[in-house]
């Protein structure tokens, strides 16, 4: 899963993003609302945490400009200010949860946890295809009950291109959730790990569950 923090308190914003990136989850960061609202426009991302109090542009305006965007990515409120009405205020700019400063860790990550798994259509952490099932929780994936052996960009392919299986994923797309916008990208690498990503899925060539659509990029075919 790829998040985007957007925070301008540089101590509290790479402290949060070290105990993100420990739990599993890809974070991309910005320190003003500007920044935030661009990689949110321009980056495929799975839910935003972003702070009211921003620089360059508020964090209720940024909440704003992505809903009048039509992005519906659910998007957690940080805010220093704990009256009930800066708390409407938030939710009714479209965001979907808030917590006000100073809160613990472990609170922020069960509330990440309960947005993305509501974003996500299910009643559980567990989404069976066929005979693959995927725990979007512990990051494993299973082929008939057993546990694949999967390296952690393969894993981030898999969920990626299940998460959005009613449609085609294109190679850039799927790039630009794999790696940080400013690395350089190898599309041969992509290819590899589509490539060893099916042989994993599909060791006896009879699921295809990954489709490859020539110029316009992926599909997952089950379920």
């Amino acid at each position: 899963m790829r998040l985007l923090l957007i925070e301008d308190d540089a101590a509290l914003r790479l402290g949060l993003a070290r105990q993100l990136e420990a739990d599993g989850y890809r974070v991309d960061q910005a320190a003003d609302g500007e920044d935030g609202l661009f990689q949110a426009r321009e980056y495929p991302v799975d839910l935003a945490i972003v702070d009211l109090g921003l620089p360059k542009l508020s964090g209720l305006t940024v909440v704003q400009r992505l809903r009048a965007d039509g992005r519906a990515i659910p998007i957690l409120i940080l805010t220093a200010r704990g009256s009930w009405q800066d708390k409407v205020v938030g939710l009714e700019s479209g965001a979907d949860d808030y917590l006000v400063k100073p809160f613990e860790y472990p609170e922020l990550a069960a509330r990440v946890k309960a947005l993305l798994r509501r974003s996500l259509k299910a009643t559980s952490d567990v989404l069976t295809l066929g005979p693959i099932a995927i725990d979007f929780s512990a990051q494993v994936a299973r082929l008939n009950g057993e546990v694949m052996d999967l390296t952690a960009f393969e894993y981030r392919v898999l969920e990626y291109l299940v998460r959005e299986r009613a449609r085609v994923v294109s190679k850039q797309e799927l790039s630009d959730y794999l790696y940080p916008h400013d690395e350089d990208r190898d599309s041969n690498v992509l290819e590899v790990l589509i490539g060893r990503l099916r042989r994993k899925l599909d060791p006896d060539g009879t699921l295809a569950p990954i489709e490859t659509l020539r110029g316009r990029g992926y599909r997952f075919t089950l379920g």
